[in-house]
């Protein structure tokens, strides 16, 4: 299985869909089926009942998930391509910048 490019607590930046230009932390990775939820972004409407849990009831606002694919690491303000470096132990996060390469973590 490959190494995820975008990881929990990452900042991204949407590039595409109906929250294009948004930006936003990343909650959750689910690399099975190459998605993220982004906090803020993809907000759905999820109708629920009353329960003993939440007494009103009624509509709430939600992230839902969106697809890794459309989501880009942002690197000192600026959205940026991730890369690997290194074998096995020493394989880091690098984002390409001008053709250079930074480390991320």
């Amino acid at each position: 299985m490959a190494t995820s490019k975008i990881k929990k607590d990452d900042l991204v930046k949407v590039i595409a869909g109906k929250d294009k230009g948004k930006e936003g932390k990343v909650l959750s990775v689910d690399t099975k089926n190459n998605k993220v939820l982004v906090e803020g972004v993809n907000m759905v409407s999820k109708h629920s009942k009353p329960s003993m849990t939440n007494q009103q009831g009624g509509i709430i606002e939600k992230e839902a998930p969106i697809d890794i694919s459309n989501v880009m690491y942002v690197h000192k303000g600026k959205a940026v391509r991730v890369g690997f470096q290194g074998e096995k132990k020493d394989k880091v996060r690098v984002a390409k910048v001008n053709g250079k390469l930074e480390k991320i973590d």
